[in-house]
């Protein structure tokens, strides 16, 4: 896992330099297609993809996207007759899945535009695709997501970029080799001792970072066998914020633009309930935390969200060693996920 992670920010480089020209016509044949909504198809990690997908497509590409469920196309095959000329992305890191299958077929029978974001170039669902996206993370043997979902963010944040011809955006990615392998380097394994005991945490993120949190949560029960939520830190104080006392650790993932307001706010009130406060995030923003993060905070709020989670995997690693987990080979969990 360890070994993996750190290979993301030279194959996401690779990545970029290879797709240049496929992403570049794929952004210009969805512009003339200009759909009114887009979708996503995905499961585990690359579901949490898909959200930060459809972050970037309503904040950058000012296009409504929904969330497709596999279910609904591969058991109720009730796919909308309305997804004609819709582009859904289907995002796999192995494109096997027998569920995404059934359901991008059946979507693509009702007219969708298949977008296949998948590392396997020659699986299934690539196959069926109309357009196909290669992440170019190479074999990954971890059970663990980790270069292969870092990967898929930066073919995302690609396409998007080409499809709505985001400034901004686009001169990110001149960036993404640097600040990665910034990322990749920079430890956060200080905090393991905090993590080691714990029964349960949250991982906050907002914006563009919280399909980040989703993933780090996920990574914790994965690897770690540590009961890990992601919630909004806008969300957390309908309900949630009771469930935080005296030494429960919290995790904040603060985003690097607007989404940002009110976090210093809120990890005020945890440390107030003597709970350990870990941030990650510019220093106005997370100057409440008990221990606070390096991370990158010069770049783009996109591809700062994508270098926290390039730097937390280090973490999650040593926090499921010091545990006594092996982070390669969870109990219970295959590479290849084959839901019905």
């Amino acid at each position: 896992m360890s070994k993996e992670a750190h290979e993301a920010p030279t194959r996401c480089a690779e990545q970029l330099r290879l797709n240049s020209d496929l992403v570049r016509d794929a952004g210009a044949r969805l512009r003339e297609l200009a759909p009114p909504f887009a979708a996503t198809l995905a499961r585990g990690s690359s579901d949490q993809a898909a959200a930060f997908g459809k972050f970037l497509l309503e904040i950058y590409g000012h296009t409504p996207t929904l969330s497709h469920a596999p279910s609904t196309g591969s058991l109720y095959h009730a796919t909308s007759p309305n997804f004609r000329n819709v582009p859904l992305i289907a995002i796999s890191q192995s494109g096997k899945s027998p569920d995404l299958l059934a359901a991008a077929e059946e979507a693509g029978a009702k007219g969708a535009l298949i977008i296949a974001i998948v590392n396997d170039a020659n699986s299934p669902l690539a196959e069926l695709a109309d357009i196909v996206i290669p992440v170019y993370a190479g074999p990954e043997n971890s059970v663990a997501a980790t270069k292969s979902f870092v990967c898929t963010l930066i073919a995302l944040m690609h396409l998007v970029a080409e499809w709505s011809q985001d400034g901004a955006l686009l001169a990110a990615l001149g960036q993404v080799e640097e600040v990665l392998t910034k990322a990749a380097n920079t430890d956060w394994t200080g905090v393991t001792d905090m993590l080691t005991s714990a029964g349960d945490m949250f991982v906050l993120g907002r914006g563009p970072t919280l399909a980040i949190a989703g993933e780090a949560a996920l990574k914790l029960k994965e690897t770690c066998g540590l009961h890990a939520e992601a919630f909004s830190s806008a969300e957390f104080a309908h309900g949630p914020m009771t469930l935080v006392g005296e030494g429960d650790p919290v995790l904040a993932l603060a985003p690097l633009d607007e989404a940002s307001t009110g976090l210093n706010e809120r990890l005020e009130d945890f440390a107030a309930r003597g709970a350990k406060v870990i941030a990650a995030g510019r220093a106005q923003d997370v100057s409440s935390a008990e221990c606070t993060l390096p991370t990158a905070t010069d770049c783009h709020p996109a591809l700062g969200a994508i270098a926290q989670i390039q730097s937390f995997y280090a973490l999650a690693n040593a926090v499921s060693l010091a545990r006594g987990h092996n982070p390669d080979s969870p109990p219970h969990l295959n590479k290849v996920t084959r839901t019905l």
